[in-house]
Order: structure tokens, then C-alpha cells, then sequence
């Protein structure tokens, strides 16, 4: 199973609108796809209109008492199914320094690796700060992809998470950042895609330009290609789930 994660210190830079459309392309490919969705704000879970009660036993989960698997629910997508969350969830952090203090340092992991027996791509849709979990997430995920605005502020944050991953002793290739709201009327836009920074080494090359079909998935509750294929926006989701592919290797050749 390949693990991968959209993460970003910023909010409302794309993320979750990037995790449910890739988590829909990949299901659509015959692919086994679970989303897992971390981020209490819960917009995945509400755009899949996945239920769940507060709390949901979250503390029984993450100490192993109940599998992670009894909370996942069927998406009305074939191939596509999301584990849930809720705003109580925001509790993770302090679960999760408890677990800590009883030595479990990887319980992200450990909760992850029975899910391989049936799924071969999760996602992780997470929550925009600095953490436990996220510390968790960035020593799991096979790979990161972020967001970026093509702005300076947003440009500055990508270098923040490069930097703690070098002091960290992580991996920085496993970050790829990708532009999202763009805008090619913008000079600045224009001018940070046709010469992106150096630090983006590992960037894609897809840009996910700034529409407001992607406001519509509010409407309909569902990912882009499901209601609006053939929109600008949503081919670029296309060509982005092909740059993923091309980072991961279960998947290259597919």
C-alpha cells in the first residue's frame, strides 16, 4: 500500500479539494482508495457525506482497543471508501501525547498497517500545523504533496516544512509541492510559474488554476469529475493524479 499525504501549514490553500479529487481518480482507475480524513474541520468527511458521532470512540482507537477499520464507511463511489472524523477529534493531539507517555511514539503507523490487506493507495487529508500527528504523518507517508499559492507567503511556508524535515532527519524528497489558485492574469503568478524557486525541487508541474467550479463541490457534494468533467479545473486534477503516479512506485507503470 502507498501512503500519501496533502499537508500544509497554511489553510485554505487546497488541500482537501486536492486529496477528495485525487482520492476520486485514483478509485476511478480501479485502484482500491481509502481517504482518511484527519482534519476535525472535517470537509472531506462532509463533501463524501460521511457520518459520524462525536468522539466515535477515538481514544478505543488509538490505543488499540478497537480496530481502525470499524470506522470506515462506503463512499457511493466504487473502488473509494474514507475513514471519517469530527470536530471532537480536535482532542487527537492530547490522545496522542498520552499514548506517547506510555511509549507508542507511531501509532499513525501502527493504525495504518493493516489497512494495506485491502486498500492499495491511502490518502491522508490533514489538518494545517505543526504536531504530534503531523510529525507522525511526515515519518509514515510515503510521500507529501503541498499546495502552494504562487505568492511569496506561501512560498516562505514551503520552506518552513523543508527545513524541519532537514533538521528532523527526514527526507525532503518526499515533498513535492504543486501550485494551486492560480491565476494567470496575476503578474506575480505568472512570473513564480514560469521561474519557480530553486527549494522546489521536487515540484510538479501540474498548476490547479483558480475556478469557481471548484466552489461547486460545495453545491453537489462530490469531487469535480463527478459533476463537471470536462472543466479546466477539473482536467488539471487529471494531469495531477498522473504527476502523483509518477511519484510513486507501485503505481509508475499504470
Amino acid at each position: 500500500m502507498e501512503t500519501i499525504a496533502f499537508f500544509n501549514l497554511k489553510g485554505g490553500v487546497g488541500k482537501t479539494t486536492s486529496a477528495v479529487n485525487i482520492a476520486w481518480h485514483a478509485a476511478n482507475e480501479g485502484i482500491p482508495t481509502l481517504l482518511w480524513d484527519l482534519d476535525p474541520q472535517g470537509a472531506s468527511t462532509w463533501l463524501f457525506r460521511a457520518k459520524v458521532k462525536a468522539g466515535s470512540g477515538l481514544k478505543r482507537y488509538l490505543s488499540g482497543k478497537t480496530p481502525i477499520g470499524k470506522r470506515i464507511q462506503a463512499t457511493e463511489y466504487t473502488n473509494l471508501d474514507i475513514i471519517p472524523t469530527h470536530f471532537s477529534h480536535r482532542h487527537i493531539e492530547h490522545l496522542l501525547a498520552k499514548q506517547s507517555e506510555q511509549g507508542r511514539h507511531h501509532i499513525i503507523h501502527e493504525l495504518m498497517k493493516p489497512l494495506g490487506e485491502k486498500y492499495a493507495l491511502l490518502i491522508l487529508d490533514c489538518p494545517p500545523s505543526f504536531s504530534l500527528l503531523s510529525e507522525q504523518i511526515f515519518e509514515t507517508a510515503d510521500a507529501i504533496f503541498l499546495p502552494i499559492i504562487p505568492s511569496h507567503l506561501s512560498l516562505r511556508t514551503f520552506e518552513q516544512i523543508r527545513d524541519f524535515f532537514k533538521e528532523n532527519k527526514l527526507k525532503p524528497k518526499r515533498l513535492h509541492g504543486f501550485f494551486t489558485m492560480v491565476d494567470r492574469r496575476r503578474t506575480l503568478h505568472k512570473t513564480i510559474l514560469a521561474h519557480p524557486p530553486r527549494h522546489l525541487k521536487n515540484n510538479l508541474i501540474s498548476a490547479i488554476p483558480y475556478a469557481a467550479a471548484i466552489e461547486q463541490m460545495g453545491v453537489y457534494r462530490a469531487p469535480l469529475p463527478a459533476f463537471n468533467p470536462d472543466s479546466d479545473v477539473s482536467l488539471a486534477y487529471a494531469q495531477l493524479w498522473v504527476d502523483i503516479k509518477a511519484t510513486l512506485k507501485d503505481f509508475k507503470a499504470s
